[in-house]
């Protein structure tokens, strides 16, 4: 597999870094314009296939001979140790059906649109409350962990019924902060303490649950789920925790880049303030033009599959690259400006298929009230350093900046 040949061309490092924060890499384009499948090189040595075509994304994460099994031999995991923690642990969003389906459909019933319209009071309260902490804190303020970890961690505890007053929240947003602002999921390992140290705290929330149920997330599932024996203890308090950390990590990078790069292009901001009904659209479009879980869909071929006039041997790694297909210019004009009065709207930012991001309706809800206050409280609100000296994540689960320092 490591020789070049007509049939296994030389492959290219991956990841790739992006050139500008606010688009998918060069080179995703470079790959695309020979085809939309390419041979890359992982970090851990191994090879796989990378899908760059908007139409080939969507067919590989819909196609059933593709597993999300992380145990397969060869299953493309970018960090070393990443398989053999997710092996020991078994995220649902690592499962095929019909095993991912159970816990996809117990999560699913909890985050239809009514029931995340219904989050709108809290969500918008929590965003006011980390705003109203914004500006007794005073400028220069870092946007990352004072605001958009702040409140996208506040609405994930929420959710499963954890109050910010809680300990068990200052252990929870602790236990995340520490993962990442403290470098620790640049490593499987380092991963895996953080969420082996979050789901002790999910256990113990269970656990109150299970003696004073309350209107949550987790009192639901532990009555519904846990009593009646459809779920196992072990698997419910995986299933919060990886939803936790899903949920947490890809908002907070989705409303930090996305504010950072609105402060970059101040007459988007100005178009928002003038027409207020843009929003939800503009949301949409940093969306896709952001794609922060950009190779979060680690994929490995059960069968010989055709995609894009090549053959994926099976058992080989492929990953359908999200922020690709979200800039394939067949699909999506002048893919790499932000528009907000663009027409084509199918992206995939969250996804394609049975793995489509199960806490969608949610986040869309928690990005349109955290970036739409935050411009309309802080109408002053400027970047406190320049775009370019700005450091940025490129492990994890999500792209982001590090830290964001704003004004105003």
């Amino acid at each position: 597999m490591s020789d070049a040949s007509p049939d296994h061309p030389a492959a290219h490092p991956f990841p790739m870094a992006r050139q500008c924060p606010f688009t998918a890499p060069a080179q995703y384009a470079a790959l695309r314009a020979e085809a939309p499948v390419a041979r890359v090189t992982l970090p851990t040595g191994r090879t796989a296939w990378v899908v760059t075509g908007y139409h080939e994304v969507r067919a590989v994460l819909a196609d059933p001979r593709v597993s999300a099994d992380i145990r397969h031999p060869n299953f493309p995991a970018l960090v070393a140790g990443e398989q053999e923690v997710g092996a020991r642990t078994r995220p649902f969003i690592r499962m095929d059906p019909p095993e991912h389906t159970r816990f996809r459909r117990m999560l699913l019933a909890e985050m239809t649109v009514r029931k995340s319209r219904r989050m709108r009071r809290d969500i918008q309260r929590i965003v006011d409350d980390r705003i109203d902490e914004l500006l007794a804190y005073g400028p220069p303020v870092d946007l990352v962990t004072h605001y958009a970890h702040a409140v996208s961690s506040t609405v994930m505890c929420e959710l499963i019924g954890v109050r910010r007053a809680d300990a068990a929240f200052r252990r929870i947003t602790g236990t995340l902060g520490s993962q990442v602002f403290g470098g620790g999921a640049s490593t499987a390992e380092g991963a895996s303490e953080g969420i082996g140290a979050l789901s002790s705290v999910i256990d113990d929330v269970i656990a109150e649950r299970e003696k004073t149920p309350g209107d949550d997330l987790c009192s639901r599932l532990v009555a519904e789920q846990l009593r009646t024996g459809l779920v196992g203890r072990e698997e419910l308090v995986t299933t919060l925790a990886i939803l936790v950390v899903a949920g947490w990590e890809t908002t907070t990078n989705q409303i930090a880049l996305s504010v950072l790069a609105l402060l970059e292009r101040p007459e988007l901001i100005e178009e928002l303030r003038r027409d207020h009904s843009v929003l939800p659209a503009a949301v949409e479009e940093l969306l896709r033009a952001l794609s922060v879980g950009d190779s979060i869909a680690l994929r490995t071929a059960t069968e010989d599959i055709e995609i894009g006039g090549h053959t994926i041997p099976a058992g080989e790694g492929i990953i359908p690259l999200l922020a690709a297909a979200n800039h394939d210019p067949e699909i999506f004009s002048d893919p790499g400006t932000i528009d907000f009065g663009r027409a084509e709207r199918q992206h995939v930012a969250f996804s394609y298929g049975v793995h489509q991001c199960v806490g969608q309706n949610i986040a869309r809800l928690e990005l349109n009230l955290a970036i739409g206050t935050l411009l309309d409280r802080i109408p002053t609100l400027r970047a406190a350093v320049p775009a370019d000296a700005v450091r940025f994540r490129h492990e994890g689960i999500a792209f982001g900046p590090e830290q964001v320092l704003v004004t105003w």
